[in-house]
């Protein structure tokens, strides 16, 4: 499987959307570090992003909404908040 920019930002979008939560984003991201190809143009950008994200789960590295707000940037996507009412 190739890993590409937009199915990491569609994962980080499922966390900041509670679709998923913290520890099946980490799982994923270290099962992805360790099977997955990455897209050849952003290979550092996605390995480098993925390496944060599995250490999420770790107190002192966390994930906070700067981090997702900076790597969905750096992957090439601006965030837009709604709010809806529930």
């Amino acid at each position: 499987m190739t890993l590409t920019k937009t199915m990491l930002a569609d994962m980080l979008m499922k966390y900041i959307n509670r679709d998923i939560d913290l520890p099946n984003l980490v799982d994923w991201a270290e099962k992805m570090m360790m099977e997955a190809y990455f897209e050849d143009s952003s290979f550092e950008l996605i390995r480098d992003i993925l390496a944060r994200i599995g250490l999420a789960d770790v107190r002192e590295f966390g994930l906070t909404w700067d981090d997702c707000y900076d790597y969905l940037h750096k992957l090439g996507y601006d965030i837009k908040i709604a709010l809806v009412k529930a």
